[in-house]
Formats: structure tokens, C-alpha cells, sequence
């Protein structure tokens, strides 16, 4: 039986292509706000955190109508960090639009979106957006779009398609390439058009796979999916299943039903095959368990998602200053924190420590977990993580290492120096193309990344685009140097002054300014040396009665003061440091607060290499 009234669309694209943009404009034309309503650009970004960031973070639901048809969207994240988000929505869906910038065109991630789409059989709508730049060039991107499907092996279909183009800022859609749109009716058209219908058993037993889980504090755990089978009513009885084990929960009623419809939820009393629905009434649902009516209890198959790339070490705050900042501060509260995540975020993995205050998780790059400490710190928890480290495998004896795939586009008078950085990363150059501006992709081991980002745009002049995705296994590469230079760290404990922190700033970058509270082992700065070297930022000038005419005490000015961010932070640290993480405050320290005894520590590794 086909639903001819309903579509479902995803819509996928590497970041910042303009999906969030497209679909702003999709419900504005879709009559979801009136003419004269004041609107906020990307208002899909809800989370704090994106609207910060100006990217997408969690994949959201919401639905237009379009003559007498129905459209659900489900608006994707770009970043690879948060592909885990896109891999499983894919499943909702029965077709997805993908966007290309005009200018940048197939990104890493528009690969890796496009052959998951691909591999799960889904009708692909080719999308060039932004196509009213200046530095706009359709015709080459087309070229590149099709030699991706080419390479990914689409069928006949795919490429048969049409290609629209689309200036989702300013809600204009057209088939022509040289055309100019007058609003997004071309696009809907050909989504009614080249995005099949729901097919399904609309009769038999009621069946339904959670794609994602929101939170209520009323209702509880909500799942949101798509109905493969059957009818839903509100108040009916039902079990849960999984693909993955044989158990199947007791029966439990279903307390609410509700249907996507704009910016908002509508409930519902009942829901039919090819729905896209918010369910409610079971406490502990899960990504990937399927709803089912008793007795019919058939568990329908979840995407398989890639495994984690990179881990980190979480630990309770031990700290002089701990406990004084935060609302959370226990290992009870940072494990049920921490296990709480990964029933929303299945791309997340969290295993116990070797001590019960410490929790290794695993995510699928920096991003992906920097974006968890920061929820972490805003909501009052208080801890303290390690350096990132990459998730080696072992295979017939041999030791394999996560590769990415790097894409980097930038001006040709920077191209040697991204090269040789990353050569010295154990990366190789795979393509070199382009005149005036480079683009250059290399295979480059994960942990070659970390930290690189603010020396590419260093080396660039922030005017060089990169850009990462997983590309897969290979046998590891060798050593790679993490940090040359070393770190200033602190004597004792006390306020930072303006005295103390002039006499030592010829050593090195300051991170803290005056009047910062301190503590002994807690690094203030990166030492212009390697090696660390342990300064007093409490010092003060002694007061005497003798005046100098100079002018020059009087005003000690410091030449710099580079406050570090969360990734920063987490860029800078090494393995003999942790990063402190508060709701007010981030602090880099050392594992071994006391100088002597890391001083006897570092003799002891050293006499023992020798």
C-alpha cells in the first residue's frame, strides 16, 4: 500500500552548504510563519551551543505542507563529528536532497553522507545551493558531483535526475543553470516528483523503529521514528523489542502520540504506516528498539554505526579548587551523567575506569567530545579530562591506526607550508588541483590532527578551508611530535599579579591574566622552550618609601594575554597534564601538582630509557 499524501526527506550536506538555511526558507514558503512574522535565521539551530557555533549539532524534525501532501524533513548535522546523528535518521526517511556549495563543491563529508544514502537504496535529489555568489561556479561543481556518484557507483537513476539550483538565502529554486528562481516551487515539485511515497502493510500489526530520543520532564523519554507497519493509537498497549537481543519488554500503554507539524508537535489520537511520529510511555526506549504490538513482536534491523575514533579520560576534580565551582562534583554524578548520554548520542561510548572516579570515553573526533564537556560544564558539573588519544586496532598482529581523508583548499602561495606540516604529520598528498586557489586532499592519521587547525590557519592567513572525514584503517604510521615548546607552570598558590606576571611573559605566552586565582602545578602559559619551567605569577613588588622618577613602574603593561578555548585547551595538553573543566572556569594543570616530585618522576623515566 503506498501513502501518496506523505513524503520524507532528509536532507544531508557536508557543514555550512546551507541546509539549515534551505529549510528556514522551506517553512516559510510552506506557510509555517506568516509574510509579516519576525523570524530568526536558522531557526532549526535551537540548541545554545549552535546558535554559538553556527553549526548543526542534533538532527530535527519538522514538516510543511504543499498543496495536499504532507513534506516531513529531518534537518542533518554537516560536521563528521556528528554523522552518527546523520547514519541513523537515514532510516526514517525514503529519500534525501543533497546540497553542494556552489563554490566549495563535494566535500569529504558530502562523500561520506552520499554513500550511506547510496548503500541504504534511497533516492538522491542533487541540490547546488548558494548559486548567487560572485565566486559561484556551477558548471565545474555539476562535473565534480557526477564524477563522486561515478566513483560512489549510483545507478542509472541517480544521474538520470535532475539537478536544481538554489539560493536557499534567498528562498529561490530553478532546473535552469543559467536561470534565475522566483521562489522554491521547483524544488517542491521535484521532491512530490523523484521522492517515492511510504510503502508498507497499512493493515497489519502495528510496528515502529526508533531513530532518535528527545526528553521530557513530564512525559519522560519520548522515541521518534517512522511507522514501517500498521496503526498507532493513543492509549493502545504495545512491547518493545531490539534486532540485537531476544528480549522483549512487558507490555506498557502508549500515553502520547504526536506528529510533526512547523516548529512544533501536534498530538495526535492516531498515526498510520509512513508517519513520522513522537511516541511516549515506556521509560527506558532506546535508539534502535522497535515498538510493536503484543504478540507480533517482529525487532526490524538498525543502521550499523561507526565505531569511535578518539578517547579521553574523565575524572572527578581532585584540584585545590575543586568542588568550589560546580553543582555536580561526585563520581556518582559524572557516571550517571556520562551513561545518560549515550542513550541519546549512540556514536558515544563510556566504559568504567581503572578507578571508580575515572570513565574512559570514546567519540568520533575533538568536536564530538568537546561539544559533550561543554554541555557537561554549563549544567554545573564539574571534572577534569586528559589528553585526546586516537582508538588503535589490532589485526593478524599488526598495529592499525584511524585514517582520515583532509581536504584543503587554499591560496597557491600557502600550499608548500600546509604540505610540509603535513608530511611532517605522517600524512600523504593523494591530489593536487587548481591555479590560483589549491585544493589538495591527503590520508592522514588521526592523531596527525590534533592541534592542527589553528596552525593551518596560521599558516593560511585564515584564508585556507579544511575540512576531515574517516576514511578507514591502516597500519600505523610512526611517531609524531605533539608540542615542541613546553609549559610555564605556577610556584604556589595565590592571586596572579600585574608585577609578577611582567617579569615572566619574555618566557613564553601567558594564558591567565592579573588577579587570577592560582594554584601550585597549575600551568599559566606555554614556555617559548621545551620543557617546563616554574614561575611565580604571585610575586609582588616590595613597597618602600624611595620614589622613582621613572615612569616605567608605574604602568607594567603584559605584551599578550591568549585566554585558551575548550578546544584549544584540549589541542595544548599533554600527557603528563589534565584540563581542569568548571562551569566558571578551564585550567590546564599538571598530573603531579608537587614540582619535586615530577622533577623525581621525569628522572626516574629518564634512567630508565637510558
Amino acid at each position: 500500500m503506498i501513502r501518496s499524501d506523505i513524503r520524507n526527506v532528509a536532507i544531508i550536506a557536508h557543514v555550512d552548504h546551507g541546509k539549515t538555511t534551505l529549510v528556514d526558507q522551506m517553512l516559510r514558503q510552506g506557510g509555517v510563519f506568516r509574510q509579516n512574522q519576525t523570524m530568526l535565521d536558522r531557526v532549526m539551530d535551537s540548541n545554545d551551543l549552535e546558535r554559538e557555533r553556527g553549526i548543526t549539532i542534533l538532527s530535527k524534525n519538522t514538516a510543511v505542507h504543499y498543496g495536499d501532501l504532507k513534506i516531513n524533513i529531518v534537518d542533518t548535522p554537516g560536521h563528521a563529528d556528528f554523522s552518527g546523528e546523520v547514519e541513523r535518521v537515514l532510516k526514517m526517511v525514503d529519500g534525501v536532497l543533497l546540497l553542494i556549495d556552489s563554490f566549495e563543491g563535494p566535500m569529504p563529508q558530502t562523500r561520506f553522507v552520499l554513500k550511506k544514502a547510496l548503500d541504504l537504496k534511497l533516492p538522491v535529489l542533487m541540490v547546488v545551493n548558494k548559486v548567487d555568489r560572485p565566486d559561484a561556479r556551477c558548471d565545474e561543481v555539476v562535473g565534480e558531483l557526477l564524477d563522486l556518484l561515478i566513483d560512489l557507483e549510483a545507478d542509472g537513476n541517480t544521474l538520470d535526475r535532475p539537478i536544481l539550483y538554489v539560493s536557499a538565502r534567498k528562498g529561490t529554486a530553478t532546473l535552469d543553470i543559467d536561470g534565475q528562481g522566483v521562489d522554491l516551487k521547483p524544488l517542491f515539485d521535484a521532491i512530490i516528483k523523484y521522492i517515492p511515497a511510504p510503502e508498507g502493510d497499512k493493515d497489519g500489526p502495528a510496528q515502529l523503529l526508533i531513530s532518535t530520543i528527545d526528553y521530557n520532564e513530564y512525559v519522560g523519554r519520548i522515541g521518534v521514528g517512522r511507522i514501517s507497519r500498521g496503526t498507532f493509537t493513543a492509549g493502545m498497549m504495545a512491547v518493545r523489542c531490539n534486532f540485537h537481543d531476544s528480549i522483549v519488554s512487558a507490555p506498557f500503554r502508549v500515553t502520547e502520540l504526536s506528529t510533526f507539524s512547523g516548529l512544533s508537535r501536534t498530538p495526535v489520537d492516531e498515526v498510520s504506516m509512513g508517519d513520522i511520529v513522537a511516541l511516549s510511555g515506556l521509560p527506558d526506549l532506546s535508539i534502535g528498539d522497535t515498538v510493536c504490538l503484543p504478540g507480533a513482536a517482529e525487532p526490524l534491523p538498525f543502521a550499523a554505526i561507526g565505531e569511535p575514533t578518539v578517547k579521553m579520560g574523565f575524572s572527578v576534580n581532585n584540584s585545590p579548587f575543586a568542588g568550589r565551582e560546580g553543582t555536580y562534583v561526585t563520581s556518582r554524578h559524572l557516571r550517571a551523567r556520562l551513561y545518560r548520554e549515550i542513550e541519546t548520542d549512540v556514536s558515544l561510548r563510556v566504559n568504567d575506569g581503572e578507578t571508580p572516579d575515572t570513565f574512559e570515553v570514546c567519540g568520533r573526533g575533538e568536536l564530538h567530545l568537546s561539544i559533550l564537556i561543554e554541555n557537561m560544564r554549563r549544567q554545573g558539573y564539574e571534572f577534569q579530562v586528559s589528553r585526546p588519544e586516537v582508538l588503535f586496532h589490532e589485526q593478524d598482529g599488526q598495529k592499525l591506526e584511524p585514517i582520515e581523508r583532509l581536504l584543503c583548499d587554499v591560496p597557491q602561495a600557502y600550499a608548500g607550508a600546509v604540505i610540509e606540516k603535513i608530511g611532517r604529520r605522517r600524512g600523504t598528498l593523494e591530489s593536487m588541483a587548481g591555479l590560483d586557489r589549491i585544493r589538495m586532499s591527503f590520508l592522514v592519521p588521526s592523531r596527525g590532527l590534533f592541534g592542527y587547525r589553528s596552525e593551518f590557519l596560521t599558516d593560511t592567513r585564515g584564508e585556507g578551508i579544511m575540512s576531515a572525514v574517516f576514511e578507514g584503517y591502516e597500519p600505523y604510521r610512526g611517531d609524531i611530535p605533539h608540542r615542541n615548546l613546553g609549559s610555564l607552570v605556577c610556584y604556589e598558590a595565590g592571586e596572579s599579579s600585574q608585577y609578577g606576571l611582567f617579569n615572566i611573559q619574555d618566557r613564553g605566552n601567558l594564558f591567565i591574566s592579573a588577579q587570577t586565582a592560582v594554584y601550585a602545578g597549575m600551568v599559566c602559559g606555554q614556555s617559548n622552550r621545551p620543557g617546563e619551567i616554574v614561575v611565580n605569577v604571585c610575586k609582588t613588588k616590595h613597597v618602600t618609601n624611595v620614589r622613582n622618577s621613572s615612569s616605567a613602574e608605574d604602568s607594567l603593561r603584559l605584551v599578550s594575554v591568549q585566554p585558551l578555548t575548550l578546544e584549544e585547551s584540549m589541542e595544548f595538553i599533554d600527557d603528563d597534564e589534565l584540563l581542569e573543566v568548571t562551569p566558571k572556569a578551564l585550567r590546564i594543570r599538571k598530573r603531579e601538582l608537587n614540582h619535586d616530585q615530577r622533577m623525581r618522576t621525569t628522572g626516574r623515566k629518564k634512567a630508565a630509557e637510558q
